[in-house]
């Protein structure tokens, strides 16, 4: 193919859920409507490859194609079993065509502003005027490139690397089975294999839902052993009536407390998983990213260049994260107590501020406090001694870009 050279303001290297997030908020600026963005991805975004989900107690872009959302969620383990009305927030799915479909079109609407090329890139480089991609479709330069293609880190000794991985079936029944106005956020109570391990239901309707079967441990699974779990879990919530599965996900994601640096040079920020946007400790990475697009996409907006705190991060909650792998990768049955005592020690809105790095000091002290402490002081020793936390991890087989 021909080398080509274009010059842009913005460059987006990945076109996921980061990469479309981040030019929408764009697309959305008026301030930024007289810049050119390019955006590069390998694959057409033309099937529904995933589900996000995430809680809120703000309006998203995105309302208006939402699956589903809720204002109560279940959780459920061998010591409670609980429905948990929402005040501020409410919980709610997107699918990924349907994201994919809205920011498409929103940029659609602006061809002046955004060039979609479908290609690969092979290396991004800074220069002193910004940064240039070197791609399977040619070469091009911006001045600001943004990097969301999946990483790479080097692992270390004293960092822990567990993944987060899952298969979902999206099932249907010719009879009333779900509770459409209760999805199960957790339900701990099947095998844990000294691993953690829980069923995540989301009802869509009484005859239609999504189960997904979800782990959090250093290994995969055989597909078979995924699927035989999910069999077992409808066969006893189902009471062993027929269903049909109308469609299926799977995927990996890194849990780690390995450091992702936010940038890559002077004019390289990274974004999504590269950029440390997935959540360590639970995986939830959708709504993070969109406050990430903001923040970069305000900035921009305001000074015309990046924001000296790219991401706003608090060290704090990293903490939280790296002792709660530690727990994980030790003794992962540990998680479904730990949870447990969370939910039934602390009001669910807490918990969610907490997961969602919104509390104060005051109230990190509440949640700290309302679980047993001593799984925390082992891994605190850790973390203090530098030890090793992390047994060997092959490659994950699939990997979720964001």
């Amino acid at each position: 193919m021909t080398t080509t050279r274009s010059d842009f303001d913005y460059l987006l290297a990945g076109g996921g859920a980061a990469g479309l997030s981040l030019a929408y908020h764009i697309s959305q600026e008026t301030r930024l409507r007289h810049k050119r963005v390019l955006l590069l991805e390998p694959e057409q975004k033309s099937h529904n490859d995933r589900t996000w989900s995430f809680w809120t107690d703000q309006p998203t872009p995105y309302d208006a194609v939402l699956a589903a959302e809720w204002r109560q969620l279940a959780f459920r383990s061998p010591r409670i079993d609980v429905v948990l009305p929402l005040r501020r927030y409410r919980y709610c799915t997107l699918r990924g065509l349907d994201f994919y479909r809205f920011v498409q079109q929103a940029l659609g609407a602006r061809p002046e502003q955004f060039t979609l090329v479908q290609a690969s890139v092979e290396q991004l480089e800074n220069t002193p005027d910004g940064v240039v991609a070197h791609t399977t479709a040619g070469s091009f330069s911006a001045r600001f490139g943004f990097d969301s293609r999946p990483p790479k880190p080097e692992r270390r000794a004293d960092k822990r690397y567990l993944w987060q991985h899952f298969v979902g079936w999206e099932v249907e029944t010719d009879y009333d089975a779900f509770d459409a106005s209760t999805p199960v956020f957790m339900d701990f109570r099947v095998p844990q294999h000294h691993e953690c391990r829980f069923v995540y239901v989301l009802p869509f309707s009484p005859r239609r839902a999504l189960i997904e079967y979800t782990l959090f441990s250093g290994t995969l699974l055989p597909q078979a052993e995924y699927e035989q779990a999910l069999r077992e879990y409808l066969a006893q919530h189902l009471g062993g009536k027929p269903y049909r599965i109308a469609e299926t996900e799977a995927g990996a994601i890194p849990m780690t407390d390995h450091y992702f640096e936010p940038s890559a040079g002077a004019n390289i920020v990274h974004l999504g998983t590269r950029g440390g946007r997935v959540k360590a400790s639970t995986g939830y990475a959708f709504l993070r990213m969109q406050q990430h697009a903001a923040r970069l996409t305000t900035a921009l907006a305001n000074t015309g260049t990046l924001p000296a705190d790219l991401t706003g991060d608090e060290w704090q909650f990293r903490l939280f994260d790296t002792l709660l792998l530690d727990i994980m990768q030790r003794e992962g049955e540990r998680t479904s107590e730990i949870f447990s005592e969370l939910f039934a020690n602390n009001p669910v809105e807490r918990i969610l501020d907490f997961l969602d790095e919104r509390t104060n000091w005051v109230e990190n002290f509440q949640v700290m406090n309302s679980v047993t402490p001593w799984p925390f002081m082992h891994s605190i020793a850790n973390v203090l001694r530098g030890k090793p936390g992390m047994r060997e991890v092959p490659a994950a087989r699939q990997l979720v870009q964001a």
